[in-house]
């Protein structure tokens, strides 16, 4: 099925629909969980920023998908780097190439922002995602992820 959506940077109107996205996608990642207050903290402060960008696929008006990416720093790649989170994709409208669409998003702003490299962290468990991952060009690396929650 080809896709069926248009892929735009977010405002504001699309805050709750994305807060709705967040709430699917962090009922299947088992090291978050959903609370619609933090998400739309989240959210306001990811528009707010300059080094980041929230894409949404709108469906004729109605939002059914989104991705963030933010600029970091790498002393590896002497340069930025994209942080790729919040991935996800409405499932009525899964597998119809819009996944393929805001991540074609994600990477323009790469080249935009001269990043050489970008990351995400995908549950491990999650294994549509790490299928559309790998066939999207994403490969696994040797390292793993730590966090350390700061009260």
């Amino acid at each position: 099925m080809p896709a069926t959506a248009t892929i735009r940077t977010a405002r504001s109107a699309d805050l709750e629909p994305m807060a709705n996205l967040l709430k699917m996608l962090f009922s299947i990642e088992t090291d978050f969980s959903a609370d619609r207050s933090r998400q739309l903290t989240g959210l306001r402060m990811l528009m707010g920023n300059p080094r980041a960008r929230i894409l949404v696929a709108d469906h004729g008006g109605e939002v059914v998908g989104m991705c963030t990416g933010q600029i970091v720093i790498s002393t590896a790649e002497g340069g930025p780097s994209i942080l790729v989170e919040d991935v996800v994709v409405r499932e009525d409208f899964q597998n119809r190439g819009i996944g393929r669409l805001l991540m074609q998003g994600l990477y323009e702003f790469a080249e935009e922002n001269r990043a050489t490299r970008l990351q995400l962290l995908a549950d491990c468990d999650n294994q549509p995602a790490l299928n559309f991952y790998e066939k999207t060009g994403w490969g696994k690396t040797k390292m793993i992820c730590l966090r350390r929650k700061n009260s």
